[in-house]
């Protein structure tokens, strides 16, 4: 399975302009043959909460957008996206759109990021979701979930062997997301998939100014960096073999020696 993961900066609170970066990415990815582009963290407008107040009236026209995108170009889609709840409030969820432009799976984020004050903006999910794709079974997680490891592996239980990590993860913690990756990809011997944001953006007088350290990075089963990105922005092009998931807990029966009589997952 061929990925590209979308290394970017976000305009804030200009869906237009991040389609069009959009629509460029899934060219340049399906034009190098590969399966699935993966997209950041609200990826469409950003966190300028003060228009995406406006932004939410056409999130679910800005999603068609993005099937529209991976029909025409024949490539799958994913990432985290502004999308509005059923009461009209504001969720920031994860969508995967396949190669024909069918949603398979939709996920919203369960931890909100109380330091930059998402929770007064956003709606909590309440599901943990994982899905059959075309080449597996795949985990649905966003940024700060990362540092909740009982969701990977209520994930991994439900049999997915890869997991996805649309974010926006800012400095100084660029160690803190390098070492819960591989922390997350060895305690469960699965791939984890995770984009990041990179450039500045703007949170307001109470956050002030934040800068994303980019780091795209895909993580093997055996925790080994497959490929990492730096803080430029790029589209990072990496294959993985979803077998290799296998192929390790042969090799190492961690995830067969759990003590799932004395735990619950």
């Amino acid at each position: 399975m061929k990925l590209s993961l979308a290394q970017y900066e976000v305009a804030r609170g200009d869906a237009a302009a991040n389609m069009n970066q959009i629509a460029a990415l899934a060219d340049q990815a399906g034009g190098s043959g590969s399966d699935l582009l993966c997209l950041p963290e609200m990826c469409t407008t950003g966190f300028d909460w003060a228009s995406n107040r406006a932004n939410l009236e056409r999130a679910e026209e800005h999603a068609a957008t993005i099937a529209s995108i991976a029909k025409t170009r024949g490539i799958a889609v994913c990432g985290s996206f502004l999308e509005q709840t059923e009461n009209g409030g504001a969720a920031n969820t994860f969508h995967y759109f396949d190669a024909a432009g069918r949603l398979l799976a939709k996920y919203r984020k369960l931890h909100l990021f109380t330091l930059f004050h998402e929770e007064r903006h956003v709606e909590a999910g309440d599901a943990c979701v994982s899905f059959e794709a075309a080449h597996g079974r795949f985990g649905a997680t966003i940024c700060y979930d990362l540092r909740f490891p009982e969701l990977y592996r209520r994930l991994t239980v439900q049999g997915a062997g890869l997991h996805f990590v649309p974010a926006a993860f800012p400095h100084p913690r660029l160690e803190h997301w390098r070492t819960l990756l591989r922390a997350r990809a060895i305690e469960n011997q699965t791939y984890i998939v995770a984009t990041n944001q990179c450039g500045l953006e703007g949170h307001g007088s109470d956050v002030g100014d934040i800068r994303y350290f980019g780091h795209s990075m895909v993580v093997d089963p055996w925790g080994e960096y497959v490929a990492e990105a730096d803080e430029a922005a790029c589209l990072l092009q990496v294959e993985v073999d979803l077998d290799e998931v296998d192929k390790v807990r042969a090799k190492l029966s961690a995830w067969a020696d759990r003590r799932t009589d004395l735990f619950r997952f």
